[in-house]
This record gives C-alpha cells, structure tokens and sequence, in this order.
C-alpha cells in the first residue's frame, strides 16, 4: 500500500472560443465551403436569420458595399475581393467596412479576423 498519493491532473481555465453567427452576403457556394472548413466552430448562413448576425463577411465583387453598410450599420463588416480590385478595395474602405482584404489574406487568417471583429 503506497502513502503517496496520487496526482490528479490540473485543468486550468477552459479558453473556449465563442460560435459566432457570421452573415455571408454575396459569397459564391465554393468560398463558402472554404469558410466552412477554416471556421467549422461558427454558423455560416446566407439570409437573415432569427438571431441577428455578429459579423457581416461579404465578397466587394458581387455586392455595394454601401448597401451592405446601410443595412447593417450596428454589425461587424468583413469585405474581401481581389488583389487586384483596387476600386472594390477602395469602395469597402469608403463604405466603412470594419476590415476590407484581398481574398487570399482572408483564407490566411480567417479565424483571427472573426474572433477580432466578434470579440466583445
């Protein structure tokens, strides 16, 4: 019979990331099952739905950004284009989107972008 006891592991505090209901407008059906497969722990849904977004992720080549911008102007925008869509990069900006990027910056960092533009 052993006197030592024994260790139980210690768990610190869990870090669990918050599931962000994340509004695509404009997204094309492939991109969207890129940004499923970067961002698996947040809803991605393509139309309103009964709990408001937290973050709008739109693609600048398919929509106005102003019109993006009038519709949810108290929500997070997230708009990507082309490298080299400069008028679109620039409308983004203009339109007062919270974080405008080319699309491939967008595939890079995903997961950082949401949780900076969701963070509470």
């Amino acid at each position: 019979m052993s006197t030592e006891r024994e260790a139980k592991p210690s768990f610190g505090p869990a870090t669990l990331a918050r599931m962000a209901t994340i509004l695509l407008v404009g997204v094309d059906l492939f991109f969207r099952g890129k940004l499923e497969g970067l961002l698996p722990e947040h809803q991605l849904v393509t139309k309103d739905s009964t709990h408001p977004p937290d973050l709008i992720v739109c693609d600048i080549a398919r929509v106005d950004p102003a019109d993006v911008a009038d519709n949810w102007p108290d929500t997070p925008i997230l708009g990507y284009t082309n490298h080299t869509d400069t008028a679109g990069l620039r409308a983004g900006n203009e339109a007062g989107f919270d974080q405008v990027i080319v699309k491939s910056a967008l595939v890079e960092r995903a997961r950082a972008l949401v949780a900076e533009l969701t963070a509470s």
